[in-house]
């Protein structure tokens, strides 16, 4: 079965991009938008709307096979590619993709997705914008598995030798700044893993001397325990710290550390994983600063993961991570590692380690990336994914339990086939 068109349409992603380094500087929140001066490159304003592209694969039967292209919500900082604005790189799929793409054999998603991983912008010298490697390798992965009448995640399945879960993968939801009217959407529909909690302004979310976070996490303990319909409802709690214990600790570990514990009992009796508590500003700073926090985190006792995110975006990262234990778990953000087969990679290289694979990602995507992710983690198994796109949590929550739940009931209707 061979690829005859590329179409293209532009998009609207679940979430908007905005400039991380103007939150942590300069801006202030304004309703749902924020007054300040834009930092980093690309942007007009500290938010501006999310945009994506669907890609469409028309295939020689007439079947369609589509993925999205989008970025992460603070695309260009940490290391990322630059904003994604979706008229800018429409031409680049006419120009560059389509003459590679059109008229290939679909016969294996691993060669075609490495094939468009590693091709080059000519007019930049530059690799595919991470947004692009994204939606086109989804489309690869649905195209292939047309091709064989199959499903996404069969086809990860048989090309990379895994066995595709009979279990939903553990949904981690977050909640953007609405942090404790979300927390009761998610104890209703017991999320496995809650709240993310978005704290990346001190002043607000963190306290200068991190009491903010503190009473927000002893709340957030005794509202799991107070609303819950089930006492055997225990999930982990996660909290997104985007680096600001660094900040108002001035990246002094110890005192880090010790407020680490005191988050750990305030927590109890739910677990605890703190992700980027600190922001290095490069890669090698990043996970050195990680690898001291795990070791002396591990060497006290201290029942809390710490999940390494900045600095950690492309496959190669993920590997370094791993290799040096900077942290117990590592986010995966699937936007950031371009094509998906990355994201496949990455997952499967953190078992058999001694750090967990979070396969991320980020409330800027759309319904059909977070449908292919779902595939993606039933076919890897992660320690959890994320619920995305969006900070409302319940769309997010639904897209990805749904398509998990329709795979795993088309497989068992396969089973049951056989059985006949």
């Amino acid at each position: 079965m061979k690829i005859v068109d590329i179409l293209t349409s532009p998009g609207k992603t679940g979430f908007f991009f905005d400039d991380q380094k103007a939150i942590k500087t300069n801006a202030v929140a304004d309703g749902q938008t924020y007054v300040g001066t834009p930092v980093t490159p690309g942007f007009s304003s500290v938010r501006v709307a999310g945009e994506s592209i669907s890609v469409m694969l028309v295939l020689e039967d007439q079947q369609i096979a589509f993925g999205d292209c989008a970025a992460v919500q603070y695309s260009g900082a940490g290391g990322r590619d630059p904003l994604f604005i979706a008229q800018d790189y429409m031409e680049v799929i006419e120009e560059v993709v389509k003459p590679i793409l059109l008229h290939q054999e679909l016969d294996s998603f691993t060669r075609l997705a490495k094939l468009i991983d590693s091709t080059i912008n000519p007019k930049t010298q530059k690799p595919l914008h991470t947004a692009l490697r994204y939606g086109l390798s989804q489309a690869i992965l649905d195209g292939v598995a047309k091709a064989n009448h199959t499903f996404m995640a069969d086809i990860i399945a048989k090309e990379y030798h895994t066995e595709v879960s009979d279990d939903p993968i553990a949904i981690f939801m977050q909640s953007g700044d609405d942090r404790y009217n979300n927390v009761d959407k998610m104890i209703i529909k017991q999320a496995d893993v809650l709240p993310h909690a978005l704290i990346n302004h001190v002043p607000t979310k963190l306290g200068y001397q991190g009491e903010l976070l503190l009473d927000y996490i002893t709340w957030l303990s005794k509202r799991i325990l107070d609303k819950r319909l089930d006492e055997s409802y225990n999930p982990t709690l996660h909290i997104d710290l985007y680096g600001t214990l660094g900040i108002i600790f001035e990246n002094d570990f110890d005192k880090i550390v010790d407020y680490m514990m005191v988050c750990v009992d305030r927590a109890k009796p739910f677990a605890l994983n703190l992700e980027g508590p600190v922001d290095m500003g490069e890669r090698e700073a990043q996970i050195e600063a990680l690898a001291t926090l795990r070791r002396m985190v591990d060497e006290r006792g201290i029942e809390v993961k710490i999940v390494a995110d900045e600095w950690c975006n492309t496959l190669e990262d993920i590997k370094l991570f791993v290799d040096k234990k900077a942290g117990h778990m590592v986010q995966i953000k699937t936007p950031d590692l371009g094509s998906i087969h990355n994201t496949i990679e990455a997952v499967l290289y953190c078992q058999g380690s001694d750090v967990l694979a979070y396969q991320g990602g980020t409330c800027n995507e759309t319904d059909r990336s977070a449908q292919v992710c779902a595939h993606v983690a039933m076919a890897t198994h992660p320690i959890q994914m994320l619920a995305k796109p969006g900070m409302g949590v319940d769309e997010g929550f639904m897209i990805v339990t749904n398509e998990m739940n329709r795979l795993r009931a088309l497989h068992q209707y396969q089973i049951r086939r056989k059985g006949h």
